[in-house]
């Protein structure tokens, strides 16, 4: 793909992602996106078969953000002379990430197609949030390896740190419509998590 047409393919790509979080994915025609993008629809159609396609490729894309995170979370050192800030600092960045406005708004699309794409949903949780657990829990195996934390089954201590970081701001999210929670809040909640975390786990 040339520079002009990559260029084109993202601008479609970024009219289409507005067009599926404003008006849900039955509410929007190839028409808008080709309207919002400022391209003909045959230019559309060439760059992505059919709206199902198209949308596969948006929901997709987001798991290269996740990516990115859980480069960052296996990357971070966790100082075994302070544990609880090492924790809390993992907790941010992963709260900071999952609860991004896109992220909460591609979940609530994703879930509301669930029964149209099951397999696309499926595949944007493996690709993302259960890589991110995989690699939590690859983290907390390590610490227990050297005697900081007492677990018998990592994977689990994994969900069970993500859940304490991401009951609150989650399913407010997704059932009130608000963006990302304050600043503030999110330093609470990794703060909180991380110590209750350690409170379950620290050896």
């Amino acid at each position: 793909m040339d520079s002009r047409s990559a260029r084109k393919h993202e601008v479609i790509l970024k009219a289409a992602t507005s067009a599926f979080l404003d008006k849900g994915y039955p509410g929007t025609s190839m028409d808008d996106i080709a309207k919002l993008a400022a391209v003909s629809k045959q230019t559309v159609y060439k760059h992505f078969a059919d709206k199902e396609k198209l949308f596969a490729e948006i929901v997709l894309a987001t798991t290269d953000r996740l990516d990115t995170t859980i480069d960052l979370l296996a990357d971070i050192p966790i100082d075994a002379s302070n544990l609880e800030e090492s924790l809390t600092r993992l907790a941010r960045q992963f709260l900071t990430t999952l609860t991004h406005p896109q992220v909460i708004q591609l979940r609530r699309l994703i879930i509301a197609n669930a029964d149209v794409f099951p397999d696309l949903g499926a595949e944007w949780y493996e690709r993302g949030f259960e890589r991110g657990l995989a690699t939590l829990a690859a983290t907390f195996q390590r610490l227990a390896d050297q005697g900081l934390l007492r677990i018998d089954d990592a994977l689990l201590a994994a969900n069970h740190f993500s859940g304490l970081l991401l009951w609150i701001p989650v399913n407010k999210a997704m059932f009130t419509g608000r963006s990302q929670d304050a600043e503030a809040d999110l330093d609470r909640y990794a703060a909180a998590g991380a110590r209750v975390f350690l409170a379950a786990y620290h050896c």
